[in-house]
């Protein structure tokens, strides 16, 4: 004969099964597991959110290369023109 109890079954009045509450294990480590999700989450929206603002310098930087460069072609059309101006036919 085995040493282990029958299951206990909780049956309501009009015949349904009472569901069981899962062990205190079981609910600690599906808590353990959401925790760990969020932490997850959490490092890489910080990991993302650190890249982002590390790009902000090299974008500046770009913009400031892209703004001298056009201010030389415009220099640089408008004394091959012979003093006239660049944005006139």
């Amino acid at each position: 004969m085995s040493d282990r109890l029958p299951p206990e079954l909780d049956m309501m009045p009009d015949g349904s099964l009472r569901p069981r509450q899962p062990p205190l294990a079981s609910r600690v480590f599906r808590w353990a597991v959401i925790v760990a999700l969020l932490a997850g989450a959490l490092a890489v929206a910080a990991l993302a959110l650190w890249f982002a603002l590390l790009l902000i310098p090299v974008a500046v930087a770009a913009v400031v290369i892209a703004w001298l460069a056009f201010r030389y072609q415009v220099w640089k059309a408008g004394r091959s023109s012979g003093g006239r101006s660049v944005w006139r036919r």
